[in-house]
């Protein structure tokens, strides 16, 4: 163990001290190209196993409750990698009926000093087809796939546009999400209220009634909203919720670069966490609940499994923290169950 903290903590240490410095001085969007072609190999990333960590939701068993939020692997190209650096489960996307380029460069922007990123990607993605292709190959490691709206859809033909995309994926992701939560794509948002968000559930469980479905909400909802939401995953049997995708909201930043486009990061973090207890404390036991949003390390794990969380996701704290980090954070996870004599991840939920 001692070893293993060791080689773990040089290789976070030397991303942060040597490369990341590196990178930041490029064009995020490039070096996030770049960097994907050095992911299959799995350098710098690690394993950490220990049945305290595994669980089983929804029929889909889980290694450890930490996985990679849809938006790094968009296209699904990176699969067999994500098991090598540690991760429990990854979410792909997002992907939508048909490919599309997203909107124009530049369009993501780093904040190191208040440890955010900024994007207005757009759903930028090959096409469901192309990435059905490549997850009929794919190992028994969970994998979600985020489903979301062409950008020349009308609000209107959303539900068949999202069930357009989901036919050429159905049966390849052990569960689904419905991302209407975006802030990039005009008038998605909107499809979060409870008639439209309704419609787009009924119009995928009518081709699949046995597919595993989640809501993924935005950060910026009233309660009133939330308590919709609610109510459509219930009443149209979704297996979960989402909380969050990024913010619009620029609160509390040092240095506002004043771009468009989804907050996430650490300045997201207070407004997922509201978002993710009032969901616990609000929605059926039933639902499955993954928290997303501000994840550094091992003691916002466990608070977002505290609030709820079955599960819990990240992207932009992978980017400032490297590839050595969910290692990392899983042994400190471990680490802190033997000093609260912790059975198993899922006794720190107070839900």
């Amino acid at each position: 163990m001692r070893y293993f903290r060791t080689i773990h903590n040089r290789s976070v240490g030397f991303y942060q001290s040597v490369l990341r410095p590196l990178a930041f001085r490029c064009d995020p969007e490039w070096v996030h190209g770049m960097a994907g072609k050095l992911i299959d190999s799995g350098l710098g990333g690690g394993t950490v196993t220990d049945s305290r960590l595994e669980q089983t939701l929804f029929g889909v068993r889980f290694a450890n409750p930490i996985g990679l939020a849809a938006g790094f692997d968009k296209n699904a190209e990176h699969l067999a990698a994500w098991p090598k650096y540690g991760f429990g489960h990854a979410e792909i996307g997002t992907v939508t009926a048909r490919s599309q380029p997203g909107n124009p460069q530049p369009r993501m922007f780093r904040l190191p000093e208040d440890q955010g990123l900024i994007n207005r990607m757009g759903f930028n993605n090959a096409g469901a087809e192309t990435v059905a292709a490549r997850l009929r190959n794919r190992s028994d490691f969970p994998v979600g796939i985020n489903l979301g709206k062409n950008k020349d859809t009308e609000p209107a033909d959303a539900p068949e546009n999202y069930r357009q995309a989901f036919l050429h994926l159905r049966g390849l992701g052990d569960y689904y999400v419905i991302n209407v939560s975006s802030p990039n794509t005009p008038g998605l948002r909107s499809l979060q209220e409870k008639g439209p968000l309704m419609d787009i559930l009924q119009a995928l469980r009518s081709e699949d009634a046995a597919a595993k479905f989640f809501i993924k909400v935005a950060p910026d909802l009233t309660e009133s909203a939330l308590d919709d939401v609610i109510s459509v995953a219930i009443d149209g049997h979704a297996t979960g919720l989402i909380a969050t995708n990024t913010t619009i909201s620029r609160d509390g930043l040092r240095a506002n670069p004043h771009q468009d486009g989804g907050l996430s990061g650490r300045p997201v973090r207070e407004k997922s966490d509201a978002v993710l207890a009032y969901l616990a404390q609000h929605c059926d036991k039933s639902l499955t609940l993954i928290g997303v949003g501000g994840i550094f390390g091992v003691e916002d794990v466990i608070r977002k499994i505290q609030l709820g969380a079955d599960l819990t996701q990240l992207y932009t704290g992978w980017i400032y923290g490297g590839p050595g980090l969910i290692p990392k954070i899983l042994r400190d996870l471990c680490e802190q169950m033997d000093r609260d004599g912790v059975k198993n991840v899922r006794d720190y939920n107070r839900r």
